[in-house]
C-alpha cells in the first residue's frame, strides 16, 4: 500500500491510496486517532469495524471514526481511494461537532461529482480556499445530509424563512467581501475566515453561491486576479514575485487563475494592457 498526500494543513489531510493487494483473508487489525472519510476512486473492497462487514467500490464510502478498530480484505484486487483525515479540532469545526457512528456512506453522483471537484483543486495548491471549500461540500453530502423543509411547511412560512436567510446571506456575504478586500490575515484561508464571521466554513460557502451565485473561492480569486491586472498595468513583470505577493501557491497557481478569469495568462493580459 502506499499514500501520496495531495494537500495538508495542520489537523487536515488529503491523501491517494493505493493497495495492490489481493487477498481474502482480513488483516490485522488497524486503529487511527482521526476522523476519516474514505472515497473509492477504482476497485473494491471489504471493511470490517465492531464485527460489521461493508463491500466497498466508488457507490460506496466509509467515515471511521478515532479509535475505530479496522479489518481489511481485498478479494478483488488493487484499488485507489482518497482518504480524508481530519483531526478532531478540526472536525468539530467543519461538521459542528456531528458525532455519527462509523458507518458505510453511499456515494450519489453529486457527491462523486463533489470528490472530482476537490481532487481537481487539491492539484491547484489553492488548499486554505479552494480544498477547503470543496471539502465541506463533500462533507455536507456525505457526513451532513441536508435536511429538507417539512413537507406541512405552508407556502407562506417558506417564503419567510427564504426571505430571512437572504437577508443573513447577505450581511454574511457583505462582512466576508469586506475582509478579502480589506486583507485581513483571517482572509487567508475559509476556515480563519469563517471563524472571524463566527460561521461555519459550510454556512459561509454556501451564502456566497447563494448570494452571490459564485463561490467564495471564485470570489477571492477575482479580488486577486483584479490586484494583478493593477500590477501588471504598472509594469509589474516577475510572475513570481507577484504570484507570492498576492498569496497565490506559486507562478503556475497564479497563470491558471488567470487564464481561467481572463481567458489569457499574464503574458497575454500584459500585452493586451499595452496596446
Amino acid at each position: 500500500m502506499s499514500a501520496v498526500r495531495l494537500a495538508a494543513r495542520p489537523g487536515l489531510a488529503v491523501s491517494a491510496v493505493t493497495c495492490g493487494q489481493h487477498h481474502t483473508g482480513w488483516s490485522p487489525p488497524e486503529a487511527g486517532s482521526d476522523y476519516r472519510v474514505v472515497l473509492v476512486r477504482r476497485g473494491r473492497f471489504r471493511r470490517r469495524v465492531h464485527g460489521r462487514v461493508a463491500d466497498l467500490d466508488p457507490t460506496v464510502g466509509f467515515l471511521a471514526l478515532p479509535g475505530d478498530e479496522e479489518h481489511f480484505a481485498h478479494p478483488a484486487g488493487g484499488d485507489v481511494c482518497t482518504a480524508i483525515s481530519l483531526r478532531p479540532p478540526v472536525w468539530s469545526v467543519l461538521t459542528g461537532d456531528a458525532d455519527p457512528t462509523g458507518r458505510p456512506v453511499y456515494i450519489d453522483a453529486r457527491v462523486d461529482l463533489a470528490h472530482r471537484r476537490l481532487l481537481r483543486a487539491a492539484s491547484t495548491g489553492d488548499v486554505d480556499f479552494a480544498v477547503v471549500e470543496h471539502l465541506v461540500t463533500l462533507l455536507a453530502g456525505t457526513v451532513l445530509p441536508g435536511t429538507p423543509l417539512d413537507r406541512a411547511q405552508d407556502r407562506a412560512a417558506r417564503d419567510r424563512a427564504a426571505r430571512d436567510r437572504a437577508a443573513r446571506d447577505r450581511l454574511l456575504v457583505d462582512r466576508a467581501r469586506e475582509a478579502i478586500r480589506a486583507d485581513d490575515p483571517a482572509a487567508g484561508g475559509l476556515l480563519p475566515l469563517a471563524a472571524l464571521l463566527d460561521v461555519s466554513p459550510f454556512r459561509l460557502s454556501r451564502a456566497f453561491s447563494r448570494h452571490l451565485g459564485v463561490s467564495l473561492t471564485r470570489y477571492r480569486n477575482r479580488v486577486r486576479v483584479e490586484r494583478a491586472l493593477d500590477r501588471l498595468e504598472a509594469g509589474a513583470a516577475d510572475l513570481a514575485a507577484l504570484a507570492a505577493d498576492l498569496g497565490f501557491a506559486d507562478q503556475a497557481h497564479l497563470c491558471r487563475t488567470m487564464r481561467d478569469q481572463l481567458g489569457h495568462p499574464p503574458s497575454a493580459v500584459r500585452r493586451l494592457l499595452d496596446t
